[in-house]
């Protein structure tokens, strides 16, 4: 019986050939765009929002081009920066332009949804903080989808249970298959699948073949000698996703100055991710001082950031707008 949840999943919806296709990642984001542009579009014919119906169709337009331009350059910029000087032949030609390799950084996502915000409230003549309410408020279901996304491609774990959990490792616990490709892993710990798998192949890729095959002899034996590892993906879903849209939800459920609310997510993203960072394996070569990781140190950037913004707003003069509850 398989005690821990295995990941063994493809990350193709549809593959037309080895290695390309339809990926689930690119399908999480246009989920995302789409049902946060109707959750705004629907908020706007209610009168909630500071934006028309048809305004809200154009900031999209806006937001998709910040996120994903943001959230790529952000990656390599801050993981792996080895990328912007990397080429190759064949297209994209280029390391910065390889979204299989790296993905994504929702920090530089975020920052990129900014700009995109920025630019359509000066081009709109919309005040800007209205327009990053409106920008803010939609985000969640975007990041809690992108996560459930990083699980299916299989990174971002998270970091190894203790070792007295192994042994009875729990349900939620999380093991990943791909372990056995990594040179660190004792190879003579799959002699007993040997029997189960291509001969003519090497050993650690034909026990992951036959694992991403789902075939059950195979993984009946090998998810006793993986490591358990705690649901990382999983969780930031959750925090990035229902606890982040609950906070914003629950301030504004009465109207609020402009600015309120995004800077209600920029604390509460920034608190969700310096909690959930405590269970994710630190990135390899990631910049560290001591113990804290450069993405915390750019989440708690953003809950004084979000903090201050929250204050500064509350006090300006003008209207309130929005108000869930009317």
């Amino acid at each position: 019986m398989i005690a821990s949840i295995l990941h063994n999943a493809s990350p193709f919806a549809i593959e037309f050939s080895p290695g390309f296709g339809i990926r689930w990642y690119g399908l999480a984001y246009a989920a995302g765009f789409l049902l946060g542009y109707g959750l705004l579009r629907s908020l706007a014919r209610r009168g909630r929002l500071a934006l028309s119906v048809m305004q809200v169709g154009d900031l999209l337009t806006y937001l998709v081009a910040g996120i994903v331009i943001g959230g790529r350059v952000g990656h390599v910029v801050l993981y792996e920066p080895h990328l912007l000087v990397s080429f190759h032949e064949g297209i994209p030609w280029w390391g910065l332009l390889d979204i299989h390799r790296g993905g994504m950084s929702s920090h530089g996502g975020i920052l990129g949804s900014a700009v995109g915000a920025w630019c359509f409230a000066r081009r709109s003549h919309v005040p800007f903080l209205c327009v990053a309410d409106c920008a803010a408020f939609g985000a969640p279901i975007g990041l809690c989808l992108g996560r459930l996304a990083n699980w299916v491609n299989g990174e971002l774990w998270g970091k190894a249970l203790p070792q007295s959990m192994q042994a009875s490792s729990p349900w939620w616990s999380v093991k990943y298959p791909a372990e056995v490709l990594e040179p660190s892993f004792a190879i003579e710990k799959l002699a007993p699948l040997q029997t189960l798998v291509n001969p003519t192949e090497p050993l650690q890729d034909a026990v992951y073949g036959a694992a991403m095959l789902h075939r059950p002899d195979v993984l009946s034996r090998l998810e006793p000698i993986l490591t358990a590892y705690y649901p990382n993906n999983f969780i930031q879903a959750v925090t990035d996703g229902p606890f982040l849209f609950s906070a914003m939800a629950l301030v504004w459920m009465r109207p609020r100055k402009p600015g309120v609310i995004a800077g209600v997510f920029l604390a509460a993203y920034g608190a969700a991710r310096l909690f959930s960072e405590q269970f994710r394996q630190i990135d390899e070569g990631v910049f560290m001082i001591g113990p804290i990781t450069l993405p915390m140190m750019l989440s708690l950037a953003m809950v004084v950031l979000g903090g201050v913004i929250c204050s500064w707003s509350s006090r300006q003069p003008g209207e309130k707008i929005g108000g869930l509850l009317g």
